[in-house]
């Protein structure tokens, strides 16, 4: 349905409140309590869809895709044929290129109200969107499955190509809220003990090193602020997550913690990566309220195939074949600690 407009649907289960637009699925808002029952909004975002329509701020909230993150030079090669991507963050491809799936609008397939409110949002992306070969059928559903859990489901078909997939949920967060300033003082724990180190364009080299003894360390929970300087702008790192306990068939993939509020947020996740991000090139960026969002005012937990996997043969292969189905969930589980 082209003709559908972007516009923003809640989800509201009487503790917590999520914003989401159909225009590349975003979450605008997300509204919880805090340890004194007091709410607070902890997305980026904008109040009206122009901004996000806009690109004031790439990527805020949004489902990136087709291929998440970035793809060295553009270009990678699938069964035998040559693919030329958009260069749109040169000298690579990041994020789906020019118009990305976080930029069209999609369908609401359904919308359901009550106790466990969900909306799904379908988008189909036809053969050689983008450079990307073969149409692919996508959807996306967000459910509030308790009263402070808000999960993603991404399911994606190939339908007669093969062809790269690896959708990431961007959504910038800050426990503290959306407008409490940087996020250096809140504590991070990723249960990953392995990263892919990066050159000098952000793209992996195709190492995966340890992360004991360096920076990148947070198997044990750290504020984002104790070794960020040792990282030049930021953290914008792929960790390689560990199996360690599971939920629902969901492996543990981060927990942060922000001391003001006691709000706390667990991730689950059954990708092999995810992309650990402070906001580096966010720089007064007007948002929600006339809120000023700066450098470190949010962090990111991406939770995604390896980047550049279409041209690392030793990472985990992000390319699904004619008929199979790609599938992604994501676990937000909110609380007070």
């Amino acid at each position: 349905m082209a003709d559908q407009k972007p516009q923003i649907f809640e989800l509201n289960n009487g503790t917590m409140q999520v914003k989401i637009t159909n225009l590349g699925c975003t979450i605008t808002s997300l509204s919880l309590p805090d340890k004194n029952g007091n709410l607070a909004d902890v997305v980026l975002g904008f109040d009206s869809v122009e901004p996000y329509l806009n690109r004031v701020a790439p990527y805020f909230g949004a489902i990136v895709g087709r291929v998440a993150n970035r793809i060295k030079d553009g270009k990678f090669t699938l069964n035998g044929v040559d693919y030329t991507l958009p260069v749109n963050r040169p000298p690579n491809s990041l994020h789906g290129g020019h118009k990305g799936f976080d930029i069209v609008v999609w369908e609401v397939a359904e919308y359901k109200k009550g106790e466990k409110p969900s909306i799904t949002f379908k988008y189909r992306s036809h053969d050689g969107e983008e450079g990307y070969p073969g149409d692919l059928s996508v959807t996306a559903t967000y459910t509030l499955t308790s009263t402070m859990t808000l999960r993603l489901d991404m399911e994606a078909v190939a339908e007669n190509k093969a062809t790269p997939v690896n959708l990431a949920q961007h959504t910038y967060w800050n426990l503290a809220g959306h407008n409490s300033g940087n996020i250096l003082d809140q504590s991070v724990q990723i249960w990953g003990s392995h990263f892919t180190p990066v050159d000098q364009n952000i793209v992996p080299t195709g190492e995966i090193l340890p992360v004991k003894g360096t920076p990148f360390d947070f198997t044990a929970e750290k504020k984002v602020g104790v070794s960020i300087h040792e990282v030049g702008l930021g953290y914008d790192h792929n960790y390689a997550l560990d199996c360690g306990e599971e939920k629902e068939g969901l492996k543990h993939a981060a927990k942060v913690k922000d001391p003001s509020s006691s709000r706390v947020l667990d991730l689950w996740t059954n990708t092999p990566g995810m992309q650990f991000y402070t906001a580096n090139y966010v720089n007064g960026i007007v948002g929600k309220g006339g809120a000023v969002y700066g450098k470190h005012s949010g962090l990111c937990l991406e939770t995604q195939g390896f980047p550049n996997a279409i041209n690392q043969p030793n990472f985990p292969s992000v390319v699904i074949q004619p008929g199979e189905k790609y599938e992604h969930t994501m676990l937000f589980e909110f609380s007070i600690e």
